[in-house]
Formats: C-alpha cells, sequence, structure tokens
C-alpha cells in the first residue's frame, strides 16, 4: 500500500516547477491529484502524467487572486472526489525589483498572489476538512520571509506573511484535526530560476557538497510528501527551512 493510497490532494501552482513536481510525487504515493494553475493547456500535460501512473487526476483553470475561482476550485474537486484531504498551497512568483521601483499596483499584485492566495485557498478547503474533521494544508513559502531580500521586497513581505498565516490557522484549526505546515524552500532549481540566470545546473555536480548546491524540486517535493503523510499526523504550524547555498551566503537563521 502506498503512503497517500485513497488521498485526494490539491495543488496550486501545478502546472510547473515545484507544484508539478508536487502533484507527479503524490500520485506515485497513491493520491488521486487535482491540479490548478491559469494555463488549461499547462495543466492537461500534467494530468496527463499523473494518470500514467494509474492515478485519477483533474486540471482546474484558476486564478487563486479571485475567490469565486479558488472556491469553484475546490467545490469542483469535492463534487468529483467526494473529499478533499491534502491542500497544498503552492502558486505564486516574485517579481525583482528595487523599493523605489515597486508600484502601488506591483505590491498588491505581489501580495494577492503569494498572501491572498494562500488565504483564500486556506479557508476554501478548511471548510471541506472542518467538516470532514480532518485534513492537511501545507503552504510553500520561501526564506525570503524569513531572511532579509531587498531586490524582491514585497515578495519578501507576502512569503513572511504566508508563515504567519499558516501558525494562525493551525492554532486555530487544530481542535478538527487540521495539520497546517508551511515550507520556505530557498532558491531552487526551477525552470524559471534557470531562465533567470540566477543559478545554473552546470555549475554544480557530485563533486559539489550536498548541502552547498541548491534544492531541486524533488527536495521540496519529498518533504511536501512527508507532511501530507501519516508520519507527519503530531506536527502543525511549523515552519521548515529548505536552505539553499544563497541562504548561508546571507547568514539566514
Amino acid at each position: 500500500m502506498e503512503v497517500l493510497d485513497g488521498k485526494v490532494a490539491l495543488i496550486t501552482g501545478g502546472s510547473s516547477g515545484i507544484g508539478k513536481c508536487i502533484a507527479l510525487t503524490y500520485a506515485k504515493a497513491g493520491a488521486s491529484v487535482v491540479v490548478a494553475s491559469r494555463k488549461q493547456e499547462n495543466l492537461d500535460k500534467v494530468v496527463e502524467e499523473i494518470r500514467a501512473f494509474g492515478r485519477e487526476s483533474l486540471a482546474i483553470s484558476t486564478d487563486v487572486k479571485i475567490p469565486e475561482q479558488v472556491e469553484n476550485m475546490v467545490k469542483q474537486t469535492v463534487d468529483h472526489f467526494g473529499r478533499l484531504d491534502i491542500m497544498v498551497n503552492n502558486a505564486g512568483r516574485g517579481i525583482p525589483t528595487q523599493p523605489l521601483d515597486i508600484s502601488v499596483k506591483e505590491w498588491n499584485h505581489v501580495l494577492a498572489l503569494n498572501l491572498t492566495g494562500v488565504f483564500l485557498g486556506s479557508l476554501a478547503a478548511g471548510k471541506v476538512m472542518i467538516e470532514q474533521k480532518q485534513g492537511k494544508i501545507i503552504n510553500i513559502a520561501s526564506t525570503a520571509g524569513v531572511i532579509m531580500s531587498p531586490g524582491m521586497m514585497h515578495y519578501s513581505v507576502a512569503k513572511a506573511g504566508v508563515i504567519m498565516l499558516t501558525k494562525n490557522l493551525a492554532a486555530s484549526w487544530a481542535e478538527h484535526n487540521i495539520n497546517v505546515n508551511c515550507i520556505a524552500p530557498g532558491f531552487t532549481l526551477t525552470e524559471r530560476i534557470i531562465q533567470w540566470g540566477i543559478l545554473a545546473p552546470e555549475q554544480y555536480d557530485d563533486s559539489t557538497p550536498r548541502l552547498l548546491r541548491p534544492p531541486v524540486p524533488k527536495n521540496i517535493a519529498d518533504l511536501a510528501l512527508f507532511l501530507a503523510s501519516p508520519a507527519s499526523d503530531q506536527i502543525t504550524g511549523e515552519l521548515l527551512i529548505i536552505r539553499s547555498h544563497f541562504s548561508w551566503d546571507r547568514g539566514s537563521q
């Protein structure tokens, strides 16, 4: 028996990068998986990969900044599968901008995507999980929410908010057997980070000490699997940091 057999998981930002890797990891572990992001065509490709593992899957085009779309995403999941056991609020994106260049419009957009989206996803899933009397919510923050990130101040502020949102929901919903935890990765070797030129995979090989290499999406997905599994049943309200070598250089705590 796989560790997530019979479970239903919903992952936002599930069409690429960390979210896609979590979705595939959950499918391999036995879960039925719903993936959500804005572009349906990208989601459909992930659904095909999930179904190749013999798992049920559903793709729901969703803008996590819009309450009605988030509510619909959760409703479609429950209508189709009858339950929701695991919610992963992963959708988010940073926009590198110096503080004096951040417009109010950009500030509001970054906070809406990275913080309000997590709030909306957690509340929509929480309503279902309270009725079920169990559930697991996993929020993806960033080390930018723990250490200063002056080149992405609005993103950093949003991710710090995700961490505190996690802790407050964990305290509020513990009586309903709902675990709420947060993963904060450092710079991770996703397609986007590589395209930005921040990290290049060819810089690292087996001769580089493991803890001095940047994490890859599977590192985050493996931790998300643990937090979704029965092994984490007594863990809630926690922040788990996956450091990159940049985090060490900046003296993160």
